[in-house]
C-alpha cells in the first residue's frame, strides 16, 4: 500500500479512544507478550519457513489435521493468496461485506457479483442467497461469518444449504470466520472440511487475540494441491519469528478467550441497549462489533472529541450515516455513549 494511499479499514487513527478497530479490547495475552520477548534475541535468525511450531498449536485449537493448514502473514495475504492460486473467473460475495474480496478478486482479474443482503431484514441473509448461487454459478462464494461490517451469521442450516449446494456445483466456498472466537455458539464450518474438499476457512489471531500488530493468519483447507499453490504466491519466511511464537502461545490460552467472550458480551449488549435510547437503529450483531445508523456528521463530531468510529460508507450497500463500532472496555465504551449524549444536547439546544 502506498503511503499516500488512505486505508479504508479502520484502525489507522491516532484518536484517544479507537472504536474504528475491531480487535480484542482486551489486547494481547501476557503469555503472547512473553512469547515475543523471550525470541528477542533470536531475531538474528531466520523464521521458521514451515511455521512448524505454529501450525501444532493451530491443530490443538482447532481439532483439525496439521496439512490442513496454512499460515499467513495477517489474514489479508491469504485472501490474495487464494485469489492468485485459483484465478476464478467470476466470484459471489455479499454486500456489505469486508473489501479486500474483492479488491484480490479483481486483482486477479476476477468479475465480482454481489448479493445484496436485505435491508429490510437488518442485512441478514436468507434463502435467496441459494437461489443467486445456483443463478450466476460462480467459480468461486466468499461468506464472512460473522460478516464485516454486520456481526451477523448465517443461519446454521443455511449454511448447510450453502455447503451442500457449491459441492454440487464445484464451487469454491471460502468462508472467512476470523471473527468467530467472538461468538458465543460455536458457528464454525471446519468439521465439513474432510467431506468438502471445496471449502477453505480463513482465520485471524490478529483479532481474536488482539496481535494485529505482529500479522498473522492462517487457513484452513483438506484439499493439498490448493494450500500448495497457495504456499507458492507467497514470499518464503512470509510469517515472522515474532509472530509464530506469539501465536503459539496466545492459542494455547484458553481463560484468555473465554474472558475475551464474556467482556465483548457484555459491551455489545451495553451498546447495542444504549445506541437505541439514544434513537439510533442498531444491527443485531453477535460478535465484537456492531453496526448503527445515525446522522451522517457523527462521526466527525466525535472525532473532534477524540473518539474515531469506522465509517461505513465505503462499504457496497451502505450510504453516509452507517458507523461500525468496535466494542472496547465498559468505561471506555461509557465514554462514547456520554459523548454521543453530549453531542445530542449541544444539537437540541443550538
Amino acid at each position: 500500500m502506498l503511503y499516500h494511499k488512505s486505508n479504508p479499514h479502520g484502525g489507522d487513527t491516532d484518536a484517544p479512544l479507537d472504536f474504528s478497530a475491531n480487535t480484542n479490547p482486551l489486547g494481547m495475552p501476557p503469555c503472547a507478550a512473553e512469547a515475543v520477548r523471550r525470541i528477542t534475541g533470536e531475531l538474528h535468525r531466520y523464521p521458521d519457513p514451515y511455521c512448524s511450531e505454529l501450525v501444532s498449536a493451530i491443530s490443538a485449537f482447532e481439532g483439525v489435521d496439521r496439512d490442513y493448514i496454512l499460515c499467513g502473514n495477517g489474514a489479508a495475504e491469504l485472501i490474495y493468496s487464494f485469489c492468485a492460486a485459483v484465478r476464478p473467473r467470476r466470484a459471489l460475495e455479499l454486500a456489505p461485506t469486508f473489501a479486500e474480496y474483492s479488491l484480490a478478486l479483481e486483482q486477479s482479474g476476477c468479475a465480482v457479483e454481489r448479493f445484496m443482503l436485505p435491508r429490510e431484514k437488518m442485512f441478514r441473509a436468507d434463502e435467496e442467497l441459494l437461489k443467486c448461487v445456483e443463478r450466476s454459478s460462480p467459480d468461486a462464494v466468499f461468506i464472512c461469518n460473522p460478516n464485516n461490517p454486520t456481526g451477523l451469521t448465517l443461519d446454521p442450516p443455511l449454511m448447510d444449504e450453502l455447503i451442500r449446494l457449491c459441492g454440487r456445483l464445484g464451487v469454491r466456498l471460502f468462508v472467512d470466520e476470523c471473527f468467530a472466537e467472538f461468538l458465543a455458539e460455536d458457528r464454525s464450518v471446519k468439521g465439513m472440511l474432510a467431506a468438502n474438499h471445496n471449502i477453505i476457512i480463513l482465520k485471524a489471531p490478529t483479532k481474536s487475540h488482539g496481535m494485529a500488530g505482529l500479522r498473522l493468519g492462517y487457513c484452513m483447507s483438506a484439499d493439498p494441491e490448493l494450500l500448495e499453490r497457495m504456499s507458492e504466491t507467497v514470499q518464503p519466511w512470509n510469517v515472522s519469528a515474532a509472530a509464530q511464537a506469539a501465536g503459539a502461545a496466545a492459542l494455547g490460552d484458553t481463560e484468555f478467550l473465554e474472558r475475551t467472550r464474556r467482556l465483548t458480551d457484555e459491551g455489545r449488549k451495553y451498546l447495542a441497549e444504549q445506541l437505541r435510547l439514544l434513537g439510533f437503529e442498531v444491527c443485531p450483531g453477535e460478535a465484537n462489533y456492531l453496526l448503527f445508523r445515525a446522522d451522517g456528521a457523527l462521526g466527525g463530531e466525535l472525532r473532534r472529541r477524540g473518539i474515531a468510529l469506522r465509517d461505513c460508507r465505503n462499504y457496497h450497500g451502505l450510504e453516509p450515516g452507517w458507523y461500525r463500532v468496535g466494542v472496547k472496555l465498559p468505561e471506555q465504551n461509557a465514554a462514547l455513549i456520554s459523548a454521543i449524549r453530549e453531542i445530542q444536547g449541544r444539537n437540541s439546544n443550538g
